[in-house]
């Protein structure tokens, strides 16, 4: 552990999901029965940091919620899981995040409606950079850009661990890839990038922005990472896959822990593949959360 008062700062997305398991997403203007449904807290960060105080790590985090009632049910769900909440902004009069995601019988595919907060972003001057130079990681997804940017910008000069779970080419993703130590981007986002389905190009896209590690999460593919001059090509493990829903939270999880532990880029990678494959064993993003002693008895590299 850390003589920081924290491990890992997060700041990004919380959310309030309903998750609906459906034998097929149907066509329009027809009814579909759900089979089960479960409700519970996510969004990128926040669940990526449930995972990491599971496993024995520090975690504050810092974003948006509204002062209705999904709002109450995000905070209690990451004290109940011990991370910190003493940073997130509740915005008065407005509404949190929320999704509502089908995810299909048929190996765990999920279409996801959500909305995002609709009070204000975090604003850079609403940070609390002295626990961002405190912590060992800054985790975020870049959902708010202006604060992401500033936060990494701190982060890099004291030496902070910066990784970003970039799910989406949005405002300001790419100016956030400058200040990343690790910039992992879904395979939406590595398309929209070069306007191709093309990982390799995509990486040596990334590598003109990011100083850093840069790759692209494969979903069922695996992923491809590229650390300066080295690739890296991993594969999925193979699962029941019952819900894709927070399978990137927790690859990205996966990576922030390597880092924690001092692992070599390798076996954080295959962590964080196999992470992301047990959470897909279960509906929702935080059900299916894996205990670390089971990767030794299942993952490909234990040493």
């Amino acid at each position: 552990m850390s003589e920081s008062p924290i491990d890992v700062y997060g700041l990004g997305q919380c959310a309030w999901d309903y998750i609906g398991q459906i034998n097929r997403f149907p066509d329009q203007d027809t009814k579909c029965e759900m089979s089960s449904l479960v409700n519970q807290g996510g969004g990128p960060v926040a669940t990526a940091l449930v995972a990491l105080t599971r496993w024995g790590y520090s975690c504050t985090f810092c974003g948006v919620i509204g002062d209705d009632p999904f709002g109450q049910l995000i905070i209690d769900s990451l004290i109940e899981e011990k991370v910190d909440t003493s940073q997130v902004i509740v915005r008065e009069g407005f509404s949190s995040q929320f999704a509502f995601i089908a995810a299909e019988d048929n190996g765990g595919k999920r279409t996801i409606f959500w909305r995002r907060p609709t009070g204000h972003p975090v604003l850079p001057e609403e940070l609390n950079y002295d626990l961002i130079r405190q912590a060992r990681v800054l985790h975020t997804d870049g959902l708010f850009p202006a604060a992401s940017i500033a936060a990494a910008r701190i982060a890099q000069n004291t030496g902070t661990i910066v990784i970003t779970d970039a799910g989406t080419l949005r405002e300001g993703m790419l100016e956030l890839a400058k200040y990343s130590n690790y910039f992992i981007v879904s395979e939406g986002f590595a398309e929209a990038l070069i306007n191709e389905n093309n990982p390799e190009k995509a990486c040596l896209e990334l590598q003109r922005y990011s100083p850093g590690v840069v790759g692209v999460t494969l979903g069922s593919r695996g992923y491809l990472v590229l650390n300066h001059t080295e690739w890296i090509k991993g594969e999925a493990y193979q699962v029941n896959a019952i819900d894709t829903t927070g399978c990137g939270d927790l690859f990205h999880a996966g990576i922030t822990l390597g880092i924690l532990k001092g692992w070599d880029l390798k076996k954080t990678l295959d962590f964080s593949a196999w992470a992301a494959a047990s959470v897909s064993t279960k509906l929702g993003g935080r059900d299916g959360i894996p205990e670390i002693h089971e990767y030794d008895q299942t993952g490909n590299i234990t040493t």
